[in-house]
């Protein structure tokens, strides 16, 4: 089987483990990077181009698209879609996964557990926007961040009218989210592939720190989950349509909750803490399932 991973850098863990993985099952694959991609749309036999070749027919795309270039990425994959090219995830599920916002309305919908969450646009909201969701502590996030980065914790209402009023004044789109005390500043990352949960491990934050990032000082171990976690977080991959990602959970008085679904989840941390081999299970998924065609979307989403 010939295998494409659309990475930009293929020293990445993750790019390098799946690579390994799929050479050890004996398959082709290439790390290409995905700016350096571009796409034949004129013509009736769609093409993607690299370095001034057309690319070879490719099996299976692994994509590994960062939040920065998901404009671009989805537009790649989408491109792999129309030539019948299976894409482990979809172009209409990664960008549906990228925005915070639409990811929680579609959540929501089908019943998935999650924090009490308001948007708003302007500032004369602020005082009910607060109220809704429970009143300070509360957490304001950055619709576009990343990795823990624009997710601040207001302590009292005054300090979280004070933060959304200077987001707001820099005409940011905001989440205003109730601040789940009862974790404790962990949360659960569990892996999903196929609809299964493959790995699971709990993030604890650094003393003093809400945000539990591992690379912002946090520690990971392994987690059993409970039969509701495991549930919550097969349905939350299933709205979003994705065969492979990363669901955030935090345990609650009220049950799980999702914090976010990530489409190009990293895999040293979860490997590291729960000693599974969980690139060895993607490739086995894409061998199980990388047909011609068979995608949801075929490209036109």
């Amino acid at each position: 089987m010939k295998i494409g991973v659309l990475s930009r850098n293929e020293n990445l863990y993750s790019t390098r483990r799946m690579v390994e993985e799929a050479r050890n099952r004996g398959h082709e694959i290439d790390v290409i990077d995905t700016l350096h991609c571009y796409m034949d749309i004129t013509s009736s036999n769609p093409s993607v181009r690299y370095h001034g070749e057309p690319l070879p027919k490719f099996d299976a795309v692994i994509p590994r698209i960062g939040a920065s270039i998901t404009f671009y990425g989805t537009a790649v994959v989408r491109q792999f879609e129309m030539m019948g090219t299976f894409a482990i995830n979809e172009s209409v599920a990664i960008s549906r996964s990228r925005d915070k916002l639409r990811s929680l309305q579609l959540l929501s919908r089908k019943g998935v557990g999650l924090p009490r969450t308001g948007f708003a646009n302007k500032p004369d909201n602020i005082k009910d926007l607060i109220k809704n969701v429970g009143g300070a502590p509360l957490v304001v996030k950055l619709l576009e961040g990343t990795q823990g980065i624009g997710v601040v914790l207001a302590e009292t209402n005054k300090a979280a009218e004070s933060i959304i009023e200077a987001f707001m004044g820099l005409k940011a789109n905001i989440l205003v989210q109730e601040f789940i005390k009862e974790a404790g500043g962990a949360d659960i990352r569990c892996l999903v592939v196929g609809g299964k949960v493959v790995a699971a491990m709990k993030r604890q934050g650094a003393e003093g720190e809400f945000r539990s990032n591992l690379h912002r000082g946090g520690t990971a171990e392994l987690v059993r989950l409970s039969k509701e976690e495991r549930a919550t977080a097969v349905n939350a991959a299933k709205v979003m349509g994705l065969n492979v990602c990363g669901v955030d959970i935090l345990r609650s008085n009220h049950g799980p909750v999702v914090m976010e679904v990530n489409s190009s989840p990293g895999l040293e941390g979860i490997e590291v803490a729960t000693g599974k081999n969980v690139a060895g299970m993607i490739i086995d998924f894409i061998e199980k399932n990388a047909k011609p065609n068979n995608t949801r979307t075929k490209g036109k989403g």
